[in-house]
């Protein structure tokens, strides 16, 4: 057999980069095994790829009831866009200005939006990712209100000071014709009426305008006479008003709760006025006032009454109540409380015409933390079943992982258990935001996110295919005892909310082991069951895990010794109180310090546990002489070897959770053998801890000045407790302890130049030191359960800068070497089925290579990479990730079918390294860490996948595939879909006759140029939008495709057909010109790196 030597791997590998080092060893054998490495950078390419979650803080909305699209604006400038499920777009206002209102074109595929920072912007939505086609920003006037009515290229901007503006939406230029409020308002008045809040066209006479002002005033404005027909006024503030569909009765909401409905021509008193929340005295006063009434729509129906829905108008006396959506539908009135305050709303109409009845079907309700819709159809208004991944943030994340290519069983699996979970009682009819086409992706492979929350719950997802969507849920706090009596209020609590919340997990996807550890230092581990069972006591195993600060009751610090166990049944169910480590019993007494307590109660009665995740073994750690437990940084799971280990700052525990008994329980500091190299100086006492603090000292070097104490929801470390940051996020206030930082089971060579490969345990420090853990496991079978498995520490194996952040082992030829697995089977079913499964298990033989290094092993810290030889454990390759600043998350990721590291650092950049000689493949300056949620919840997959939390609501993911990136535009949905715009309704032969029905309004003749003249200059500045070249094909073609209602149109515009079509063909040729200059300018750049450009 050919000899393999890796030692001097470097010669002709490395790329070189200046913080990149590699040294060989004298003696080096001559003969030299390359490893091939595949990547180059031209694999690799960063760019975000879609963004999922609840818009966060939302600020407004709009609907196009023909392509069924729905618009939500934030207060941070972005735009999210929902079809039908799995049709989701998002995109930002470079401002980052919070959007006051949206407007459709109406089955144009364009969008106006409206800022606050008084600028106005065309989105082009007939393309995939949606661009800004024009932009208009107001310099003397603040935008209060917008209004483009249906099938029309002229949009009403109302202003702060009373004032409308009038802007073409196809050139984004302002019209000289402006509403002036002093000409508006009577001239006897002598005070300003306030901002417009409202401006609607009558739907039967698009010549007279509706403008409501602040005070109270609605004027009818008539756009021919340039004057005022009508004023309508009331005592009280206007938010909102409505039409009646035949242009006759408005309706108007108020500050004082009130309603008032007019009569268009009796302007002197409103012919109703109702307070539909007011109490009605007896005497025939007026109701006592009520909150304001921040929005009416007034929606008729052909076959009965119509309906009014509001937001406001609740009593003063419903102090504390929940938001509520009003519904008046003749005698009948629904109060529909909401879960949040009501942001807006829209009732959705059969018909785009606002002459027609409206015919309303369901009401969009956008809340602060979610989109409820309402079926106005069914009795009793029950909500659609929301088919968007919204639900993210129902409890505050606190960890995150993303495992892609996983089983493809899996999801299905997921799937089956979660479907059970699923609410009753929604509409049957189908979601009506129902647009958009999915886009045509060759990403195939199953992708799965986890999310732990505050509240103990753990969420599966569905992330295949660019799409989000949950498949089941898993509530740890089930297996805790939940009430609590005043006057036993738990004071072995060390946080002061969310005691469940989950701060680190592990899963095996193939055996589907899941391990999580939470802010009360237990750890829960599970297994997936497709039965349902009731278990009758919860098997629970306490451990007293202490550092180095007291060496009174400390275990046996030997290291090299297993402690002795119990017998396999005396511990296989301890009770509360029983440890099967410890003699000594639990006090809580007033006048001695708490001892051998755990944190949490474990619930005393049967557990009732449906198909899915199933509890297996609750480990908690307890209090040590009045110092609570160290809260748990890292954790591990192996189905192979049936263990768990888990660390904090104390040291760390492993537990065979198959006999349930623990089998180590070591400090950091004796891991270390006594003569070895990188051993450390005996460390000072620590700090006296306060027992309430919640994760104050959780994150070693955590800055306490941090309002940590809170609770983990505001922020929970990230996974891999390692960071060393102050407020500035430095390293400057880390504590002396120790902690364990990152574990890795493997099958490797557990000491220096050993023959045989063995399974193994890898640990780092977050001081940078990684050892070497021997496990010795029984035979298997039956003698698994009865002989204890032997676990040996045998000393550093090499130390780098910062925490360890990711380790991993690689074969000869540079290929992952996984954990190894135990596969999945149900330990529910009958023997028979159990048998079948469990015979699949891949048998590892000991491999046996005598002098030779076969295993690359690769470690990855805050500050730096090493690779090393095994089992000589030589260095043979160093690379410095970064001088100043720290890693906060590092994966060894597969990607084109080799492998990598992918490092994210808190100054932002993203990194990734060759392996196993680490050359820099990528690096880009992505996003500068701007709060500790993306430090806690960044995270790498393979195949060039990774996501963060972008917000406390959405998660945004990346991608650093180059091919990704090339197929970005073919995965994305598509938001516009040709769709007929539904035919105008019919005027009926006596309202032709007579003169009845919509009188239409040639506004080009009122608002152009030759009648109105030019705008002031000064007044708004004109800025282009980098729509790009699909943008203007896609605007041009759009037109082209029109052509059957821009024919409609002519007769209003005065315009020639001939004139239309050959503006579509210009603009196609000036399309087709850009093109070639954008490709003539691509294969200039082609071949040029980033760096030449």
């Amino acid at each position: 057999m050919k000899k393999f030597n890796i030692r001097k791997v470097l010669d002709g590998l490395t790329a070189a980069s200046s913080s990149s080092s590699s040294t060989t060893q004298p003696g080096t054998p001559k003969e030299n095994d390359v490893v091939q490495e595949t990547l180059q950078s031209e694999h690799f390419q960063l760019c975000k790829t879609v963004r999922h979650g609840f818009p966060y803080q939302p600020s407004s909305m709009a609907f196009d009831p023909v392509q069924k699209i729905l618009a939500v604006g934030t207060q941070a400038g972005a735009l999210r866009l929902f079809g039908r499920a799995g049709v989701e777009c998002y995109c930002q206002h470079e401002s980052g200005a919070a959007v006051i209102q949206l407007q459709f074109l109406i089955n144009e595929g364009a969008l106006v939006s409206a800022l606050a920072d008084d600028s106005i912007h065309l989105w082009n939505l007939r393309q995939k990712i949606p661009a800004i086609l024009h932009s208009l920003k107001f310099s003397r006037e603040r935008i209060t209100y917008c209004h483009l009515p249906f099938q029309s290229k002229w949009l009403y901007i109302g202003t702060e000071r009373g004032n409308i503006h009038i802007v073409n939406v196809e050139s984004f230029t302002l019209s000289g014709y402006v509403i002036m409020w002093n000409k508006a308002i009577e001239l006897s008045t002598k005070t300003h009426p306030g901002p417009v809040v409202h401006i609607s066209d009558n739907p039967m006479d698009e010549g007279k305008l509706l403008i409501g002002f602040e005070c109270g005033v609605v004027v009818m404005w008539d756009l021919k006479c340039k004057k005022a027909d009508y004023r309508y006024t009331y005592d009280e503030a206007i938010h909102s008003a409505a039409w009646h569909h035949e242009g006759k009765q408005f309706v108007c909401s108020h500050s004082d709760g009130t309603l008032t409905t007019w009569n268009i021509r009796a302007p002197a008193k409103a012919a109703q006025i109702i307070t539909p929340h007011g109490k009605q005295p007896k005497d025939g006063k007026k109701p006592e006032p009520c909150k304001p009434i921040l929005k009416v729509e007034y929606k008729t129906t052909r076959a009965g009454d119509p309906f009014m829905v509001l937001s406001g108008g609740l009593s003063y006396d419903t102090v504390g109540r929940r938001a509520c959506l009003t519904v008046m539908h003749g005698k009948s009135t629904a109060v529909l409380e909401m879960d949040y305050p009501i942001v807006d709303f829209l009732t959705l109409c059969e018909t785009p015409y606002p002459s027609d009845f409206q015919e309303p079907y369901a009401v969009v309700v956008l809340l602060e933390k979610d989109l409820v819709v309402i079926d106005l159809g069914q009795i009793g208004y029950p909500i659609f079943e929301n088919p968007y991944p919204l639900s993210i943030h129902e409890s505050p994340v606190t960890c995150c992982e993303y495992f892609a290519d996983c089983p493809a069983e899996l999801i299905p699996a997921l799937y089956s258990v979660g479907s059970r979970q699923k609410r009753q009682g929604y509409s049957k009819k189908e979601w009506p935001i129902s647009g958009g086409n999915w886009g045509q992706g060759s990403q195939s492979y199953p992708e799965i996110i986890i999310t732990g929350h505050a509240d103990g719950s753990i969420k599966f997802w569905d992330a295949s295919a660019l799409m989000l969507q949950v498949l089941y849920k898993l509530k740890t706090a089930k297996v805790f005892e939940r009430t609590r009596g005043k006057e036993e209020k738990p004071s072995t609590d060390i946080v002061d909310e969310d005691p469940f919340a989950i701060q680190t997990l592990s899963w095996c996807p193939e055996s589907r082991m899941l391990c999580v550890a939470g802010v009360s230092a237990h750890v829960i581990v599970y297994r997936f069951s497709k039965q349902e069972i009731t278990t009758e006591d919860v098997q629970l195993l306490e451990v007293r895990m202490q550092g180095e600060f007291s060496d009174g009751d400390s275990p046996d610090p030997g290291g090299e010794q297993t402690p002795t166990l119990p017998t396999p049944g005396a511990s296989s169910s301890p009770q509360e109180g029983e440890l099967p480590t410890q003699p000594s019993t639990g006090s809580n007494s007033s006048d001695g310090p708490r001892d051998n307590i755990p944190c949490l109660q474990v619930r005393s009665s049967p557990l009732k546990q449906s198909p899915g995740y199933q509890v297996e073994l609750v480990i908690q750690l307890v209090w040590v002489s009045g110092e609570p437990p160290q809260p748990i940084s890292s954790l591990a799971i192996n189905s192979s070897y049936g263990l768990v280990v888990f660390g904090n700052s104390s040291g760390l525990a492993v537990v065979d959770y198959l006999q349930k008994t623990l089998l180590l329980n070591m400090g950091t500091s004796d891991l270390y053998s006594p003569s070895d190299p990188y051993q450390r100086q005996p460390l000072s006492p620590r700090k006296q801890r306060q027992p309430s603090g919640a994760l104050c000292d959780s994150n070693d070097g955590a800055n306490p000045s941090e309002d940590r104490c809170k609770s983990p929801t505001s922020d929970a470390k990230d996974n891999s407790f390692t960071r060393s940051r102050s407020s500035s996020v430095t390293s400057i206030d880390r504590e002396s302890r120790e902690a364990i930082s990152s574990f890795h089971f493997c099958e490797s060579f557990p000491r220096k130049n050993d023959s045989l490969v063995s399974p193994c345990l890898l640990v780092g420090t977050t001081q940078g030191s990684v050892m070497m853990v021997d496990v010795s496991m029984p035979p298997g079978g039956d003698q698994r359960l009865q002989q204890p498995v032997g676990i040996t520490s045998c000393g550093t194996m090499v130390s780098l800068k910062g925490g360890i952040m990711t380790m991993a082992l690689l074969d000869a030829a540079g290929a992952l070497l996984p954990p190894s697995y135990e596969p999945w089977y149900d330990a529910n079913a009958s023997d028979e089925e159990k048998e079948k499964s469990r015979r699949r298990r891949p048998a590892s033989p000991p491999s046996s290579q005598e002098g030779q290094d076969s295993q690359f092993a690769v470690l990855c810290s805050e500050k730096q990479a090493k690779v090393l030889a095994m089992p000589s454990q030589t260095r043979l390759y160093k690379h410095n990730i970064t001088e100043t600043s720290f890693v906060l998350r590092a994966d060894v990721v597969q990607m084109a079918g080799a492998n990598c590291i992918a490092c994210f650092c808190a100054n932002g950049h993203i990194m990734t390294l060759s392996l196993p000689s680490l050359r820099p493949l990528l690096d880009v300056n992505y996003l500068p860490l701007t709060d500790m949620r993306i430090a806690r919840t960044f995270c790498f997959s393979n195949l060039g996948q990774a996501l963060y939390l972008t917000s406390p609501t959405e998660i945004q993911r990346i991608t650093y595939s180059q091919e990704t990136c090339d197929n970005l535009q073919e995965m994305l949905s598509e938001l516009f879909t040709p769709v007929e715009t539904p035919e105008a309704p019919n005027r009926g032969f006596f309202k032709g006759l007579f003169g009845g029905g919509a009188q239409s309004l040639d506004r080009e003749d009122l608002f152009g140029e030759t009648a109105a003249g030019k705008a002031s200059r000064s007044l708004a500045q004109h800025i282009p939008g980098p729509g790009g070249m699909e943008g203007m094909k896609g605007a041009a073609s759009g037109v082209v495709g029109d052509l059957a209602r821009a024919r409609i149109a002519l007769d209003e515009r005065g315009q020639k057909l001939g004139e239309l079509d050959e503006r579509t063909a210009a603009m196609m040729a000036s399309a087709d010109s850009f093109s070639k200059h954008a490709h003539d300018m691509m294969l200039k750049y082609k071949d040029k790196k980033w760096y030449q450009l």
